[in-house]
């Protein structure tokens, strides 16, 4: 790979030196005939002096010797245009003043400051864009691989002019696929739009293809999986650059392209969101998340930052991941005030002692125990961690006088049969509970799997697939919906800023996928084939798991918000504060003395709809 010519700034400090005094003498040259300028010639000395005691200074101040010239983009465009024009008034100001104290010849031309000006701006300008456009052509190799990248808009042509100006991929755009009719035959960048989508196909049949870039951020992944299957089917590989909700709070460039992963398969249109309103509800507010180094509570984090939250507190109970979350706020916001605090939601007098110094404004609540199986076997972790601990932030929430709240929920919660279901769904009558007792803005999100979450299925499913098989499925009809961990979060916010006190919200999770389906589509990512080079193994439902599970039971009525993926839950039966409270203190006392059938009773009991003693009991084999 060939690196690309690197020009030293002292090398273009002479060569300003040069294009000043050439600049003076053009201005000159385009004023006046030969005969003239041996009449002006002392003022021409003495406005190249001039010219170069100034220039040079304002250049070097405006950064001009500081940047790599191969690099230029605009913006160093409108650097050379703001330093090329205020040395040019300095100089033209030293001139006016030296011609006014009569140093120089009367009858200084003015027009040849303003054609000094224009020479400089073009010579000055030029000489550097000229550095960058021989790096450029310096940079490509002959033998780069055959790129043929799919959509001709602001991302596709911004993918096609870096991989023009970097090795980095090696990859050379050949063709762009794009259904814009006005894009025919058009080119951007020197590079051609040669058919539509639908024409893909042809295209890497009729011509010499390395490799296809999705360029499209809000494509389906539908679209997506047509691509990819056309791409697979001739062995070519493929690249996409990440959805428009990875893509929240980043940029597009060559750097984010990676290979098709199973999130793109199962993307959906991109949705719009209410800037105002996450912008009132978090700009400028001091912001805690709780969990905040799991994979919920870490996309929060992230997408919280960009809305510039005075203050952003990072609490929870695992030092590692918190701090790997810190790191990375860290490093793409370095002006935000961001404070790690490890501690556990069940210890009150911690969390007493967090709000009390750092005095959260808004608080989003995403620690919790998730893994169905594990905790069919560890219930008194699940009580303490899931419910006594939402009850400890909900009350000290209340009493420092947190303006909004927001629970991460689950669609486990209805009807459960699970532990972890029926702790969250406890969790969310605490929260509500609390919405009603306080009038706060405290309300509930629920929503089903997220896509690459730690303890997912998805990374067990790599795993097993990276060790050649068998890939392990529960059952051929289970179902699940899934979402990407951006996408869930984008429209948590956008809930969180609508809640006014005692909602459940729910997400739409779209159509429930197969989970054989999932495990296929992964093997098929990974090059290989489902039966023939990987073998699907079924092992039967674990403990806890439904075939198919739901957003809703029907003890709930719904109404449609603002925004058209958020579902607001009108009646949602729940337990009276009184009832809860002594319910939750019999909890703490069961879990205090590792009763566990007793507590699987009461949560049978109070709780609509569950069923958690139907569960058989627990094989540890079963637990993976």
């Amino acid at each position: 790979m060939n690196a690309r010519p690197h020009v030293r700034n002292r090398f273009v400090l002479v060569g300003d030196l040069i294009l000043i005094i050439v600049s003076v003498l053009g201005s000159f040259a385009l004023r006046y005939d030969v005969g003239q300028m041996s009449f002006y010639f002392p003022a021409i000395l003495i406005m190249s002096g001039v010219a170069l005691v100034v220039k040079i200074p304002t250049y070097y101040f405006f950064g001009l010797y500081r940047r790599l010239w191969m690099y230029a983009s605009t913006n160093e465009l409108k650097l050379i245009a703001v330093a090329v024009s205020t040395a040019s008034v300095l100089t033209a100001g030293v001139m006016l003043a030296l011609s006014a104290a009569g140093l120089i010849q009367p009858g200084m031309p003015r027009t040849a400051l303003i054609i000094d000006w224009l020479f400089s701006l073009v010579l000055i300008g030029g000489s550097r864009f000229a550095l960058r456009i021989l790096s450029e052509q310096g940079a490509r190799t002959e033998n780069g691989r055959r790129a043929l990248i799919i959509g001709a808009g602001d991302a596709g042509a911004l993918v096609a002019r870096e991989l023009q100006k970097t090795n980095q991929l090696d990859l050379t755009p050949i063709g762009f696929l794009d259904d814009d009719p006005a894009k025919q035959r058009h080119e951007i960048y020197g590079v051609r739009v040669i058919g539509k989508v639908t024409d893909l196909a042809s295209v890497l049949e009729n011509r010499h293809v390395d490799e296809v870039v999705i360029a499209i951020p809000s494509a389906s992944g539908r679209l997506v999986r047509q691509i990819t299957d056309a791409c697979r089917k001739r062995g070519i590989p493929s690249r996409t650059m990440p959805g428009m909700n990875e893509l929240i709070g980043g940029k597009v460039s060559v750097n984010r392209l990676r290979e098709v992963d199973i999130t793109d398969l199962l993307r959906r249109e991109p949705v719009s969101i209410d800037d105002r309103l996450v912008g009132s509800s978090l700009n400028g507010k001091r912001v805690l998340v709780t969990g905040a180094g799991g994979s919920i509570g870490r996309e929060l984090t992230r997408q919280i930052a960009r809305w510039r939250p005075s203050e952003l507190v990072l609490l929870g109970h695992g030092e590692n991941s918190i701090f790997e979350t810190l790191l990375e706020l860290q490093e793409d916001y370095p002006s935000l005030s961001i404070h790690p605090v490890i501690a556990d939601v069940r210890d009150e007098t911690r969390i007493e002692s967090v709000f009390a110094e750092h005095r959260p404004q808004v608080v989003f609540h995403a620690a919790a125990h998730k893994h169905v199986p594990l905790m069919e076997v560890n219930v008194v972790d699940a009580v303490t961690n899931n419910v006594l601990g939402t009850r400890n932030i909900v009350e000290v929430a209340a009493r420092h006088e947190v303006e909004r709240l927001v629970l991460i929920s689950t669609d486990k919660a209805i009807r459960p049969v699970s532990v972890m279901g029926a702790t969250k769904r406890l969790a969310e009558m605490i929260v509500v509970n609390a919405a009603h007792r306080t009038g706060r803005a405290f309300s509930v999100v629920r929503f089903g799997n997220v896509l690459g979450s730690r303890g997912s299925v998805v990374p067990k499913f790599k795993s097993q697939i990276a060790r050649g098989g068998p890939v392990t499925v529960t059952h051929p009809e289970m179902r699940r919906y899934f979402m990407i961990i951006p996408e869930a979060v984008h429209l948590v916010l956008q809930a969180s800023a609508m809640g006014a006190g005692g909602e459940v919200f729910f997400l739409n999770m779209g159509q429930p996928v197969r989970i054989l389906d999932l495990a296929e589509d992964l093997i098929r990512l990974s090059g290989l084939e489902p039966g023939r080079d990987i073998e699907i193994a079924f092992t039967g439902i674990r403990p806890g798991e439904k075939l198919t599970e739901e957003l809703s039971d029907d003890t709930m009525s719904f109404s449609p918000t603002a925004h058209p993926e958020i579902v607001r839950v009108e009646s949602d039966e729940a337990v009276e504060g009184t009832k809860l409270n002594t319910t939750l203190d019999e909890l703490a006392r069961l879990a205090n003395q590792n009763e566990i059938e007793a507590l699987l009773r009461v949560l049978d009991e109070v709780i609509p709809g569950a069923a958690v003693r139907s569960s058989p009991p627990p094989d540890m084999l079963s637990l993976v």
